[in-house]
Parts: C-alpha cells; sequence; structure tokens
C-alpha cells in the first residue's frame, strides 16, 4: 500500500469523505480523510500525500485559510471542491494556487479523473529524464527544470507552484506565439474551457506577480485581445 499515491480528503460531510475515501481506495489509492481544518494540519504534519483534495466551505477555518498555509509549507497538489455559486471564493483559490476545482454535487468519476491528471503531470515532471532537461534564459529570468526552480534576475530563488511552473513552461516552449485559453486549458489539463473558466486568466494573473510583470504594462506575458495570450521576450535553451 505505502506505494499508492495518497490522498488525503479535507470535508466536513462525514458522507462525502466515506464515499469518496471507499472509491478511490478501490481506484488503488490511498485515502486519508480529515473533517477540519484542524485534522487536515494535523495529517499534513504526520504525513506524506501526493495530493490534497479540499472543500472550501469548512467549518471554522475555512478552505482558503487551508489553501493558503498549504501554499505557504509546500507544492502539494490540490484540487478543491466548490458549490457552484461560489465562483469568487473558486477564483481567490485559483489565485492562490490550487491545481483544479471540482463543483458540487459531482461524480467521483470526474474528480478520480483530475486527480490522475493532476498526479500525472507531477510524476511526468518528476520522472523526467536529466538528459531532457532544460535551462530557459528569458528577460533576465532563469527556469532550471531539473531542479523546477525560477530565478530571478539577482539570482535568488522565487517559489512557484506547480500549475505555474507548468504554465510557464508551455509558455517558453512557445515564445512569440499566441495560445488562445483553451490551447492552454488542454496543455495543462487536457480539457476545454467552461463559458465562465477563469482558471488561465488567474493563473497567468499569479505568474506575472512572481515575474514582476505589470499586468497593465505587461513585457513578458502579454495578453491578445479576443486571442490568449503571448510570451513576447526572447527564449534562450541551454
Amino acid at each position: 500500500m505505502d506505494h499508492l499515491p495518497h490522498i488525503l480528503i479535507v470535508d466536513d460531510d462525514r458522507e462525502i469523505r466515506d464515499l469518496l475515501a471507499k472509491f478511490l481506495e478501490r481506484q488503488r489509492l490511498r485515502v486519508t480523510t480529515a473533517r477540519d481544518g484542524k485534522e487536515a494540519r494535523r495529517a499534513v504534519a504526520n504525513g506524506h500525500f501526493q495530493l490534497v483534495v479540499l472543500d472550501l466551505m469548512l467549518p471554522g477555518e475555512g478552505g482558503l485559510d487551508i489553501a493558503r498555509w498549504l501554499r505557504a509549507e509546500s507544492n502539494i497538489p490540490i484540487i478543491m471542491l466548490t458549490a457552484m455559486a461560489e465562483d469568487t471564493d473558486r477564483i481567490i483559490g485559483l489565485e492562490l494556487g490550487a491545481d483544479d476545482y471540482v463543483t458540487k454535487p459531482f461524480n467521483p468519476r470526474e474528480l478520480l479523473a483530475r486527480i490522475r491528471a493532476v498526479l500525472r503531470r507531477t510524476t511526468e515532471a518528476d520522472q523526467r529524464p536529466a538528459d531532457h532537461t532544460k535551462i530557459y534564459q528569458f528577460a533576465g529570468w532563469v527556469l532550471e527544470t531539473a531542479r523546477r526552480r525560477l530565478l530571478d534576475p539577482q539570482g535568488v530563488e522565487v517559489a512557484i507552484t506547480g500549475g505555474e511552473y507548468d504554465l510557464l513552461l508551455a509558455l517558453l516552449d512557445r515564445p512569440n506565439r499566441v495560445l488562445t485559453r483553451d490551447m492552454l486549458l488542454d496543455l495543462l489539463r487536457g480539457r476545454q474551457a467552461g463559458p465562465f473558466d477563469r482558471a488561465i486568466d488567474v493563473a497567468v494573473s499569479r505568474l506575472r506577480r512572481k515575474l514582476e510583470d505589470d499586468g497593465r504594462n505587461a513585457q513578458i506575458i502579454k495578453t491578445v485581445r479576443g486571442g490568449g495570450y503571448v510570451l513576447s521576450t526572447p527564449v534562450e535553451r541551454i
């Protein structure tokens, strides 16, 4: 069992916790559950998890607070569970660095597909052969794919989440090419954008802040009106 991916489910609804735990365990995943922020913090302190499924509507300490704490402590991938009407909280959660979200009510198989997609991206990045790694230099910044590190022009490491890393790498591999939101979603998640899906916009905004790229006068990642985004700076691969 120790070799199976370990998932932490944080939800105050016992029925949902038990249902998901049983379903995911049948799919060869190891599962630990927590009913609130206190139990979630204790679980993270005592265990090693490959992914956290986090309900945003928690009693006491809210899911956004837990997401903020998780991001400050680690880069564990996060999939949020949100209600259909929680657009604002969903966007804030993505800004905090969540990797994906599923709206309630949901089919457990949809959540399983999202979990597998996030785990697959994480595993592929960790297992990338050393002789295939690159160093990207752009606008004074450096991205080291071997160590998944982003260095600012002064050589100081800037912490980025897994989602931010994947987005930046997708842009660096396609400089001076307009990438629509659908294209980016397909590259990063393998799914089409819904009419209210602002995940890519939020991710780009978050990445710009890390790159100190003023959104109103962005020079690195430019917005193409009605199109998408383009990395508009020369990229050197080493």
